[in-house]
């Protein structure tokens, strides 16, 4: 059996738990019971992401989570998607700044096999790794970002902004999707020692939640997963702490052929973690958080300038988070006129703070947010991944909604004063060139939609 610790901890209100477990080799195991339905979520966090990479091999995080899916040692071709969806699974991986997951939901009784599958890629995918496979991949990841991010209605305003966001050589300068020149110049020694630095078990939590058996789950993860070697080659990651305010409003005009006039803007905020990004989160949520919000309310039903309006946080842990507007506007308005709304009601949010009942609906906005992550196997197999893998302990994401519920009024109003202001935003401003001027109010607001996708969920990448 492994040799390790053992914790449990409460969730806010589910009464839920969760054991910990370390093997020889360094691999973390979070493991927590849930028999309400048959199933078992598998989820393998490894501590790795484009935050990770240097200087001409952007986007080898991301082609490697695709790689991971193209066969190991006793897994031929698309044998792990066959494997899991044949027994009834499900599956996937994406890719972020700070990191790279693997995940399946199966039958309970099909535990063993998923293990079984997220070992030996972890232990064998070098003995599959070849040309042929690399090339397919990296062919797939071109296209990928031809369809999601470069042929598509403000596909690049992530991209962009994220690039004005943090300077030139910050470690999130660039997002995980990668270039196009770097992709083609990843050589496949490169995704060998990629995989050779990052892909070891001290460098990744495995968790498991649902209708299990410790015991016996403990004793395939020590069979499977216990005789795989740690490296202990991996560099840390560089330091992506910057001022709290960058100092100046960084601007950008992008005219392209786009469905309406649009206003995008990131500003700097505290780190994951801390009860300021909590607070940070509340801000947005009071402000920009659906249809209930301030500036929904200001600009889309009010004002009538817009027709979508959203503000929401991108939350990450080793740089500050990132605050993302994003308004489309309504017929020919001027982005101006969008502006100065905003900036009003900024203003006016950093003077007053929440009412008690906008503090009231975002906090039960964002716990109904939580506790239904919470709630399924999948996502708090995720959740205790992230909280192990960002911040060294998985107990956290069952405390997670009692931090929201102690913020106050005035933590909000404090982070709101503090930070949402214009000498501490990146913008973007698109003007429709002549093609795309004449499309539909629909269109622009389904392009929100897609420009969110690229960047707010964490810009995370899907493997298939």
């Amino acid at each position: 059996m492994p040799m390790g610790h053992t914790a449990t901890a409460q969730a806010g209100s589910g009464g839920l738990t969760a054991t910990e477990h370390r093997l020889s080799n360094g691999l973390r195991v979070v493991l927590s019971e849930d028999h309400l339905t048959p199933v078992a979520a598998v989820c393998l966090w490894y501590d790795v992401g484009s935050r990770h990479e240097v200087k001409g091999r952007t986007g080898l995080a991301h082609l490697f989570e695709h790689l991971m899916f193209q066969g190991s040692g006793q897994v031929k071709g698309n044998g792990h998607f066959e494997l899991v969806q044949g027994a009834g699974g499900s599956l996937n991986g994406t890719t972020s700044f700070e990191r790279t997951n693997y995940f399946e939901t199966m039958p309970a009784h099909q535990l063993e096999l998923a293990l079984w599958l997220e070992a030996d890629r972890m232990g064998s995918l070098l003995a599959a790794l070849d040309e042929e496979s690399m090339e397919n991949q990296r062919d797939v990841v071109k296209n990928e970002r031809r369809q999601r991010y470069d042929n598509v209605p403000y596909g690049t305003a992530f991209e962009k902004l994220t690039a004005l966001s943090y300077p030139e050589g910050h470690p999130y300068h660039h997002t995980p999707i990668g270039s196009m020149a770097d992709l083609d110049a990843a050589t496949l020694e490169d995704a060998r020692a990629f995989f050779r630095t990052y892909y070891a078990p001290n460098n990744a939590v495995l968790s498991v939640v649902g209708d299990i058996d410790p015991e016996q789950t403990l004793a395939w993860i020590e069979k499977y997963f216990g005789s795989i070697p740690s490296h202990d080659g991996k560099p840390e990651p560089r330091d992506g702490s910057l001022p709290e305010i960058i100092g100046e409003e960084l601007r950008e005009l992008v005219e392209e052929e786009v469905p309406a006039r649009a206003l995008m803007a990131a500003y700097r905020l505290p780190e994951d973690g801390t009860r300021a990004s909590d607070a940070a989160d509340l801000a947005l949520t009071v402000l920009g958080g659906g249809e209930s919000s301030r500036l929904y309310n200001r600009l889309v039903r009010r004002d009538r300038t817009a027709v979508a309006a959203g503000f929401g946080l991108l939350r990450l842990s080793g740089a500050p988070s990132l605050g993302w507007l994003d308004v489309k506007a309504s017929g020919d308005v001027e982005v101006p006129v969008i502006e100065a709304a905003i900036d009003e009601e900024l203003a006016r949010f950093a003077e007053e703070g929440p009412t008690a009942e906008e503090m009231e609906r975002a906090q039960a906005q964002l716990e109904r947010e939580w506790l239904d992550r919470l709630s399924t196997v999948a996502g708090r197999a995720d959740e205790l991944c992230r909280y192990a893998v960002l911040f060294g302990d998985p107990q956290l994401a069952l405390g997670a909604v009692g931090r929201i519920l102690d913020v106050t009024a005035e933590d909000v109003r404090e982070i709101a004063r503090a930070r949402l202001r214009p000498d501490n935003r990146a913008v973007l401003v698109y003007e429709p060139v002549a093609a795309g001027a004449g499309e539909s109010e629909e269109a622009a607001a389904a392009g929100t939609e897609e420009a969110a996708a690229a960047g707010t969920d964490e810009n995370e990448e899907t493997a298939k």
